[in-house]
């Protein structure tokens, strides 16, 4: 497996668990989805992978995370991505005052850091436009004045930008209009495409499941349910909970 969490409790500063003993694992290539609702671990679960943690008062207490084999845990967030794991946020967090392109450039910077030459960083520059096509008509103007869709992608962009093997996208989709949802969607079917894998959290259970290939729901904090994405489709309890009733 490239990625897995293996047995990992986090604890944040209250003393509360927001995760317990949970077991999670992403292979090369694919798509894993986690569903559940507000509260169940599902954000805490990826900053534990990325490193983002501290910066939220959680720390893990029990277990292990590895990158193909390699703990992470003594890692912090900077190393974490030069080893291959970008987080997007919920809100999308751009640089407001900065342009588009300086934006997308500032996803790279590891990369400079690494030797990565100019060509290269411009490749994945380009690449990045290919999937978004919308942001070239605004590379020179600032971040802050993208619509919430845009950031999105602007966002995402970013974070490719350092071209990482594990994507960790936490919730998307939310608060985007449904035709902007489908565009991002189709993105992301077009990354894994590519070889890259990538951890999905979504609050729209069913198109996180069209596109991934397993999914975990997650509830107060632990594993309640783990199977294909086909399988947690047609599961008369998911479709219940997290799908409105038989698709």
């Amino acid at each position: 497996m490239l990625l897995q969490l293996s047995h990992v409790s986090v604890g944040y500063g209250s003393g509360s668990r927001a995760l317990s003993d949970i077991s999670l694992e992403m292979a090369s290539g694919e798509i894993v989805a986690l569903l559940g609702p507000n509260g169940s671990g599902k954000t805490t679960a990826l900053r534990a992978i990325s490193g983002l943690l501290q910066f939220h008062g959680g720390r893990i207490e029990e277990g292990q995370v590895t990158l193909r084999g390699l703990s992470l845990q003594r890692l912090d967030a900077a190393a974490r991505v030069r080893l291959g794991v970008a987080q997007v946020m919920e809100g999308r967090r751009v640089f407001a005052e900065m342009s588009v392109a300086d934006n997308l450039m500032s996803g790279a910077h590891t990369r400079a850091s690494r030797g990565a030459t100019r060509v290269a960083i411009e490749a994945s520059f380009d690449r990045v436009l290919g999937y978004f096509p919308l942001l070239k008509d605004r590379l020179a103007g600032a971040a802050g004045f993208l619509s919430g869709g845009e950031q999105q992608m602007l966002a995402i962009g970013r974070a490719l930008m350092s071209r990482p093997k594990v994507l960790l996208l936490d919730e998307p989709s939310l608060g985007l209009a449904p035709i902007l949802v489908r565009e991002i969607f189709r993105v992301i079917r077009e990354i894994r495409e590519q070889g890259m894998t990538i951890v999905l959290v979504e609050q729209n259970a069913r198109m996180a499941l069209s596109v991934a290939d397993r999914g975990y729901v997650l509830e107060t904090g632990v594993v309640c349910l783990a199977d294909r994405a086909d399988a947690l489709l047609k599961n008369p309890e998911v479709q219940a909970a997290y799908l409105g009733g038989a698709a």
